[in-house]
C-alpha cells in the first residue's frame, strides 16, 4: 500500500481503469495501454523525493518503463510534500508541483446550494456526449489549452474507462444539467477500497460559473457514496494557488496532506496530465 494517501487513491483509480501497476524495490511503474497519452496514466512512482544526483537515474529508469513516449511524469510517495533534490528536475525544465489532499467523513450543503439545475449521475449516451462537450469546452477556455484533437482523444479514452467503472458499480460520473441536457458541470467518484472514495475531475463549465454548481455537485456526490459505496472517508485533491481549495473547504473538507509530482512535457508531446 502506498504511504500517500493521494497515491494510494491515484493507484486504486488506474487499476479500475485497467492500468497495469508494477511494484518493484526501486519504483513503482503504472502503465495504461488503453490511454497512452494520459501522464498520470503512464508514470513512474518514487518510493522516496529524489536526492542529488538522482535525476540522470531517474530519467532513464523513466525510459526504460515507457518506451516511445515524450513525457517524463513523476509521483512522490510522500504524505509530507518533502521535495528532496526536485531543483535539480526544476534545473532541467521539469514542472514540480505540491497539491493539496483534502479529506472528509461527510460534507455539508454548500452555502450557496444550487437548485435549478439537475443533479444526476450520467445514464444515457447523450448524457456521456454532453460530459465530452463540457470538457471540450474547458479545454478550450484555459489560458493554456491543449491541442483540441488530441485533447478530444484523451477524453473520450478518460470518459470510457469512467463508464465502464460505473457500469461495473465501482462509482460514478455526476452531471448538473440544464434542461435540455447540456451538462454545466461534472465529477467522477469512485471507490478506492477500505472505506475510501476518490474524486476526479471537478469541472464546470466556463459560462456556467459562480452558480454554486461544483460545491453543490460535491455535495450531492459525497451523500451518494456514503449511501451507495459505503464511503467512509472521502479524498479530493486540489491546487493550492486555485479557488477551488476554498470551495471544498467550505463543504467540510479539510487539508490532509501533500501531493507532490514533478512533469515534463517534451516539445513535441500533445499528452494531457489531468
Amino acid at each position: 500500500m502506498s504511504t500517500s494517501l493521494a497515491y494510494f487513491t491515484d493507484l486504486a483509480l488506474r487499476r479500475l481503469e485497467g492500468a497495469q501497476i508494477e511494484r518493484g524495490p526501486a519504483a513503482t511503474v503504472i502503465r495504461s495501454p488503453h490511454n497512452p497519452t494520459f501522464w498520470w496514466g503512464n508514470f513512474l512512482l518514487m518510493p522516496a523525493p529524489p536526492q542529488p544526483g538522482d535525476l540522470t537515474r531517474w530519467e532513464a529508469a523513466f525510459v526504460a518503463a515507457h518506451p516511445g513516449t515524450t513525457h517524463r511524469t513523476f509521483g512522490v510517495d510522500t504524505p509530507g510534500g518533502d521535495e528532496g533534490a526536485a531543483d535539480e528536475f526544476r534545473a532541467a525544465g521539469y514542472g514540480v508541483h505540491e497539491d493539496t489532499v483534502l479529506t472528509t467523513i461527510r460534507t455539508v450543503p454548500p452555502t450557496r446550494l444550487n437548485r435549478d439545475a439537475e443533479r444526476r449521475p450520467l445514464s444515457s449516451a447523450a448524457d456521456w456526449d454532453a460530459a465530452l462537450a463540457l470538457r471540450l469546452a474547458v479545454n478550450a477556455a484555459s489560458p493554456e489549452p491543449l491541442d483540441s484533437e488530441a485533447y478530444r482523444e484523451f477524453a473520450m479514452r478518460k470518459l470510457a474507462s469512467y463508464r465502464a467503472m460505473q457500469a461495473a458499480g465501482q462509482g460514478a460520473v455526476f452531471g448538473a444539467f440544464e434542461a435540455d441536457g447540456t451538462m454545466l458541470s461534472g465529477l467522477g467518484i469512485f471507490d478506492a477500497g477500505q472505506g475510501v472514495a476518490r474524486y476526479q475531475s471537478v469541472e464546470t463549465h466556463p459560462e456556467a460559473r459562480s452558480r454554486g454548481l461544483a460545491g453543490t455537485l460535491v455535495h450531492t456526490a459525497a451523500e451518494w457514496a456514503r449511501q451507495t459505496l459505503g464511503t467512509r472517508t472521502l479524498v479530493i485533491v486540489a491546487d493550492p494557488g486555485y479557488h477551488a481549495q476554498a470551495l471544498y473547504e467550505r463543504v467540510g473538507f479539510r487539508p490532509t496532506e501533500t501531493q507532490l509530482g514533478i512533469e515534463r512535457r517534451l516539445a513535441e508531446d500533445q499528452a494531457w496530465s489531468g
